[in-house]
C-alpha cells in the first residue's frame, strides 16, 4: 500500500470511527492514535481530548505504556498534550525531553517517557470553534526533530478529527434535546388527556380539573405526569377523581 493510500484509509477509518460507541472513548481519537505512527513516521502518538464544560479528559495511545503515561499526565497537569490545551492557539513547540528546562516543567512526564525511550515530542492542537479542545503528541526516539511536512500532515489529521469529535457532539446533544422534547410532548399529552377524564368524574372544567391533578401532585410530592397517568390508567387516589365511599 501506497502512503498515499494509507493516508486516504485513515480518513476514511477516521470518518467512519464516530458511530463506535463499543467503549467509553470516542472512536476518532483511537483511530488517530493508532494510525499516526505509520503516517507521520512517529515512533509514538497519543491523543488527549478534554473539551470545556466536560469533567472527563478522553485518552487514547498507540501502545498500553504511552496511553497510560498520557492518563496519568492528565493528573499530573504536564506534558505537551497539557500545555497545548491551554494555549490557544497551538502548536506547542517541539521539545527534547532530555533538556534540564523541560525536565524541570514536566518532571513526572519526562521521567516517564525517558524511561520508555522518547527523546522528543510535539503536541498539535484539536482546534474546534470553542478553542482548543484537545491535543495530538508525537513521540520520537531519535534526536531529529519533527520535520515541516511531518508536522503540517499532523495538524491537518488533529484539524480533521477535531471537526468530526465536534459533530458527533452536536449530534448527541441533537439526540438528547429530541428526546427531551418528545418526552415533555407524550407527558404534555396523558395530562391533557387525565384532565378530560378528570373533568368527567367530577363534574368540573377543564381548568379545575387541571389545578386538582396539580395540587394533588403537589401534596403528595410526586411528578404530575405520574398522577396523570394513574388518572388515566384508573387507579388514582379516590380522594383525586371523587371515588372514595
Amino acid at each position: 500500500m501506497t502512503s498515499e493510500q494509507r493516508l486516504a484509509d485513515a480518513f476514511v477509518a477516521l470518518a467512519g470511527s464516530t458511530a463506535d460507541r463499543s467503549s467509553d472513548t470516542p472512536g476518532p481519537l483511537s483511530v488517530l492514535a493508532q494510525r499516526a505512527p505509520a503516517l507521520l513516521g512517529t515512533h509514538a502518538a497519543t491523543v488527549v481530548f478534554a473539551p470545556k464544560g466536560y469533567d472527563t479528559a478522553y485518552v487514547a495511545g498507540s501502545n498500553p505504556q504511552v496511553s497510560r503515561m498520557e492518563h496519568e499526565a492528565v493528573g499530573w497537569r504536564e506534558g505537551p498534550g497539557h500545555d497545548c490545551r491551554q494555549a490557544d492557539p497551538g502548536p506547542w513547540a517541539q521539545v527534547a525531553l532530555g533538556n534540564r528546562p523541560t525536565r524541570q516543567q514536566w518532571p513526572h512526564y519526562t521521567r516517564r517517557a525517558l524511561k520508555l525511550g522518547y527523546t522528543h515530542a510535539v503536541a498539535l492542537p484539536l482546534r474546534q470553534h470553542g478553542g482548543t479542545s484537545g491535543a495530538l503528541i508525537l513521540l520520537s526516539c531519535t534526536p531529529h526533530a519533527f520535520s515541516p511536512a511531518t508536522l503540517a500532515l499532523g495538524r491537518s489529521l488533529a484539524d480533521f478529527t477535531a471537526v468530526l469529535l465536534e459533530g458527533a457532539r452536536e449530534a448527541d446533544r441533537s439526540r438528547m434535546l429530541t428526546a427531551q422534547l418528545e418526552q415533555a410532548l407524550t407527558s404534555r399529552v396523558v395530562i391533557e388527556q387525565a384532565k378530560g377524564v378528570l373533568s368527567t368524574l367530577r363534574g368540573v372544567s377543564l381548568d379545575e380539573a387541571f389545578d386538582l391533578l396539580r395540587k394533588h401532585a403537589r401534596s403528595c410530592q410526586r411528578p404530575l405526569k405520574d398522577v396523570a397517568r394513574e388518572v388515566l390508567e384508573g387507579h388514582a387516589d379516590p380522594k383525586l377523581t371523587g371515588t372514595a365511599s
